[in-house]
């Protein structure tokens, strides 16, 4: 496989990092894509005797269908013949990724994903069967190789698009946001004539055929339920440690505020964990003795002599006095 001289893949890690820093919630099953493609591509060494060869993998009608060949059907959406495709592919998805996950949500997204793949490969495959059955063209399609993840990428454009009525840019050309696909399967296909043809047509086909079966139906399909469930069970051990965290934080705060409207009880405290201060109305942690603002002991009978000292005081002080003095005494 051609990897070039690897120019190009730094500045795809660059514009990812770029796009993924400015967003307050990261999208991370785009994330996910991205990094899938790009592994498989490089091939690391931890992973080099795990991945099979893209000779493996190729997306072959033909071979497929003889040998009911599940990996060459949905693992040659991941493999790129050369650098330039893969970044080609994968800046197209950071940009259509990022869109349709913080639009739909990362499980329906995820659902979305898979179900184009399966539905823009099995087209394709349907495409390159039918052309041999009624016009016998067995050499150009059905036994033509083809890898990478542009049939998604052509599905997610239909899917992207499929509720704008503005014009967008293709390759330089001012058209219509709904027939963006069209136009791009014709002018790649006029600019670079060894792409996949049917491939990219498959993608546009799965698209639509998608949106007409989401039209369909109402309720969340069962993938999207499925990877919901899943999302919760692998984010159900940070939950747990955040909220530990967060009630312990509320235990140990002795923050409090003035004239709130707690319900009282008949010693001077609240009913929830905070107590107010009966010399200066101040509502103080249920965990303090004494009030915060003006000092004054917890209970309402038996004050110390320095306690009704500040009492005495505190009545003939004004509240942005007694707020200084607690700022003095406690340093905050």
């Amino acid at each position: 496989m051609d990897r070039g001289r690897g120019r190009m893949l730094p500045l795809l890690a660059l514009q990812a990092a770029i796009e993924f820093y400015r967003l307050e919630r990261k999208p991370p099953v785009t994330a996910g894509l991205l990094a899938a493609n790009t592994l498989i591509y490089l091939r690391p060494s931890f992973l080099h005797s795990i991945l099979p060869s893209i000779d493996e993998v190729w997306f072959n009608p033909h071979l497929i269908l003889r040998h009911r060949d599940l990996k060459r059907f949905f693992l040659s959406a991941f493999y790129h013949v050369g650098e330039s495709h893969l970044v080609y592919n994968m800046m197209s998805l950071l940009w259509k990724g990022i869109q349709l996950e913080t639009s739909m949500g990362s499980a329906e997204f995820a659902s979305m994903v898979a179900s184009l793949l399966a539905m823009s490969q099995g087209i394709t495959l349907l495409l390159a069967k039918s052309l041999l059955l009624f016009f016998d063209y067995e050499r150009a399609y059905y036994s033509e190789y083809a890898v990478g993840f542009s049939g998604v990428l052509f599905a997610m454009k239909v899917v992207l698009y499929s509720q704008s009525e503005n014009y967008t840019y293709v390759h330089g050309l001012i058209v219509p946001a709904g027939y963006a696909a069209w136009a791009e399967l014709i002018l790649i296909q006029i600019f670079v004539p060894g792409v996949s043809f049917l491939g990219h047509l498959g993608g546009i086909l799965a698209g639509i055929l998608y949106l007409r079966l989401k039209g369909r139906y109402s309720g969340s399909d069962p993938l999207t339920v499925l990877f919901k469930g899943l999302a919760g069970a692998l984010s159900l051990p940070v939950r747990i440690i955040r909220n530990f965290f967060r009630s312990r934080q509320r235990r140990i705060t002795g923050r409090g505020t003035v004239g709130g409207s707690h319900t009282h009880t008949h010693s001077g405290r609240t009913s929830s964990e905070v107590w107010r201060c009966q010399a200066c109305t101040f509502d103080n942690s249920g965990w303090l003795s004494i009030c915060e603002m003006c000092g004054t002991d917890r209970s309402g009978n038996g004050f110390s002599f320095s306690s009704r000292q500040s009492l005495d005081h505190s009545r003939d002080l004004p509240l942005e006095e007694l707020r200084r003095r607690r700022v003095e005494r406690f340093g905050r």
